[in-house]
């Protein structure tokens, strides 16, 4: 929900009051720590509740402090009541103006979510779609860069994974060569003892005969045979 603007008026419901009070009372103690910190600055806090409780906060010593404030005034103690009243008052006039501003872009802004149209004008509901065309064309703008930009980045991967796939082809088909080449060599290395076994030789020639050697007797061929 967006905060409404708050009124600077005493709260009539005392538990609001009471509940205001603490809020705010520990936002100006957590400030004047921040302050006390950050800007290395002397920070002494007094605070007074309805009811007459003390609340103090002090980055040093709050007495020291107070006792450097009255000499510090008593030193500068020159008419410049008239400076300080002028200082005053344009500060709250630059608080005034600050707050109109977030009044208006809160306004603004309810308006953009289609909240609290109901008061405006023709003119001013056309320049709000004007300004929510606006907005949507630069957001579907940039969903199109972010778009080409993962597409351009998935065509990097797969040329990536291509090349890489052309490398590992290349490493099979080279590695299926070496392996073919080395099972026809053991295949011809296994072959070679079996063929030397079964070639026979026909430069020796033996004969069988049966009996004493004596009674060997050589065989004549036919056509040298005489009767």
């Amino acid at each position: 929900m967006v905060r409404g603007k708050t009124q600077m008026k005493r709260i009539e419901n005392a538990t609001s009051r009471q509940v205001t009070f603490s809020k705010r009372r520990n936002g100006l103690m957590k400030k004047a720590f921040e302050l006390s910190i950050l800007c290395d600055a002397e920070v002494a806090l007094i605070v007074f509740s309805p009811r007459g409780r003390l609340y103090e906060f002090a980055s040093s010593s709050i007495l020291e402090t107070i006792e450097r404030y009255r000499s510090h005034t008593r030193i500068n103690n020159t008419p410049t009541t008239s400076e300080s009243a002028e200082n005053t008052q344009h500060l709250k006039e630059e608080a005034e103006n600050m707050m109109k501003k977030i009044d208006l872009l809160e306004t603004s802004k309810r308006k953009l979510l289609g909240e609290g149209l109901g008061t405006c004008s023709i003119e001013e509901l056309q320049k709000i779609e004007q300004q929510l065309e606006k907005s949507i064309t630069k957001i579907r703008a940039k969903k199109t860069q972010v778009f080409r930009e993962q597409i351009d980045q998935l065509k990097e991967k797969e040329k990536t994974l291509i090349a890489e796939n052309v490398m590992l082809s290349e490493k099979y088909d080279s590695y299926s060569s070496q392996q073919a080449k080395k099972d026809d060599r053991e295949n011809k290395a296994e072959a070679e003892p079996f063929a030397d076994q079964s070639s026979p030789s026909s430069d020796v020639e033996t004969e069988l005969f049966i009996g004493l050697p004596e009674t060997r007797t050589r065989r004549i061929p036919p056509k040298l045979r005489t009767n």
